[in-house]
């Protein structure tokens, strides 16, 4: 017996098992139930879903290698896979009956309040981290990563040999990240 209780039912069910099948459904199936509605959405296509996962758990328990990783994160996998097959097979909006109503489908794209304060928190950040740069670094980084300048552009710009620009470049963006990482 190793410490992976679930690879050990798993190989118990690669031998036909049905006591060890069902001690790994009841240990098992409520965390493949979240997988399955967190990925799906609804709790019926779960549940037929898990059902579908089973199943192929008792024909493919042979398939699971324990050398390759624990048994819950195989279980997990193919619950996983199959809910995005079961996603992909599904109708487009397109083909959709419009008994659902076109507004139901319609998501608002603009940011919501926790994103937008994110957002400001991060800006901040940044400001604050240019201006820790050389006047003339920040201005050679800006032109080369937000106004899509060339290397050769902000080197006649700054008077500077290309080398040079590029080097500036190179250690403004290692400031920058050493900034942003503290």
């Amino acid at each position: 017996m190793t410490d992976d209780p679930v690879a050990d039912l798993l190989s118990r069910v690669a031998a036909q098992d049905r006591a060890a099948f069902r001690t790994l459904y009841s240990q098992t199936s409520a965390k493949l139930m979240g997988v399955l509605i967190r990925i799906l959405g609804t709790r019926p296509e779960a549940e037929e879903a898990l059902q579908e996962v089973f199943t192929r758990v008792w024909l493919r328990a042979a398939r699971f290698d324990a050398t390759k990783g624990r048994g819950m994160t195989w279980l997990v996998a193919i619950a996983r896979n199959h809910a995005i097959d079961r996603l992909r097979a599904r109708p487009s909006d397109a083909a959709r009956d419009d008994s659902e109503g076109v507004i139901d489908r319609i998501r608002d794209s603009a940011p919501t309040a926790e994103t937008r304060m994110i957002a400001m928190g991060e800006a901040g950040r940044i400001a604050d981290c240019f201006a820790r740069l050389e006047p003339d670094r920040a201005a050679a980084v800006r032109g080369a990563y937000l106004d899509g300048l060339s290397y050769q552009d902000l080197a006649d710009r700054h008077a500077v040999p290309l080398n040079t620009m590029r080097t500036w470049l190179r250690r403004g963006l290692l400031k920058l990240r050493e900034c942003l990482d503290a």
